[in-house]
């Protein structure tokens, strides 16, 4: 699920800001982006959010931006000396002017030292650091909430869709097996007097009872309601249960091949399409659902 929570926090120390974007995915996966030099604190911030995200991939910024004195930076003086001589150097390979402005050498790696002050413990900021990261995944949850509810409500309404299909089919039924007794006597009536023969009404009856088991679809569409109940009952629960809804979508689509597949006739056919296709958008619509 889609998502964004920003926190910050500014005081004497330092300026603190954190943001987090979340996008669609099967699987949780964190891409982390932290100032140096508390980098090391990644396996302490997906641990975090592996306690507020079950599935997506979440991106991430830790900046942190210490309130130090001017003279706290300095030069790295032989870095900026080897960046320069290297780009004199390809500028007369290249017979090319040097660049007329220097100071883009100033944002090159290793060029400004940021060095942590004496006394100062990364793992030891990050209790604090890691309250800010709580208020920006707490965020970002209230909007994937959101999304959720909406989501939810669609999936809903795909389901009752299905439903309103399944109700067609089971009020078709009946309606079916009787006009394919009539036809089938009709045939075998007209073929009899054609070569002059008698036909047992028993084995009339016994084909279209032959048919009529075959065609049953009633296990099929009982599994299916349930099936469809239990979807229900999942969207308005307040767990996560993606998982759970993937595994129903998958049975619910056993029982409407099925269905397709002992089809009586074509309206039954078109019922089942119908199915299959609002299925196919419940099964695009849960991959984002955590």
């Amino acid at each position: 699920m889609t998502g964004y929570g920003e926190y910050r926090v500014q005081d004497e120390r330092w300026n603190v800001l954190v943001e987090v974007r979340s996008v669609n995915s099967r699987h949780l996966k964190l891409v982390a982006k932290i100032s140096e030099p508390y980098t090391p604190l990644e396996a302490e911030l997906e641990r975090l959010v592996r306690e507020k995200v079950r599935r997506g991939t979440v991106y991430l910024t830790l900046r942190i931006e210490p309130n130090r004195p001017v003279d706290s930076y300095r030069l790295n003086l032989a870095a900026l000396r080897a960046y320069h001589d290297q780009i004199v150097g390809l500028c007369r390979e290249w017979s090319n002017p040097p660049p007329a402005d220097w100071s883009q050498l100033l944002v090159l790696p290793g060029v400004v030292l940021d060095h942590v002050p004496e006394g100062v413990s990364i793992h030891e900021d990050w209790a604090e650091l890691s309250g800010v990261v709580l208020k920006a995944l707490d965020v970002l949850a209230e909007s994937r909430r959101r999304e959720g509810q909406a989501m939810a409500q669609e999936l809903k309404n795909y389901a009752g869709e299905i439903r309103e299909a399944l109700r067609k089919t089971r009020e078709r039924i009946p309606g079916v097996i009787g006009p394919y007794s009539d036809r089938l006597q009709e045939r075998v009536q007209a073929l009899m007097d054609k070569h002059n023969m008698m036909v047992n009404p028993q084995d009339l009856i016994r084909e279209v009872a032959i048919f009529a088991d075959r065609s049953d679809v009633s296990e099929e569409i009982t599994r299916l309601s349930a099936h469809l109940d239990q979807f229900e009952e999942i969207l308005g629960s307040t767990a996560s249960e993606g998982r759970k809804l993937e595994f129903l979508v998958q049975e619910m689509g056993r029982e409407i091949n099925t269905l397709g597949s002992k089809a009586l006739d074509v309206e039954m056919s078109r019922f089942g399409l119908e199915m299959k296709t609002t299925l196919e958008k419940i099964r695009e619509l849960i991959q984002n659902v955590e």
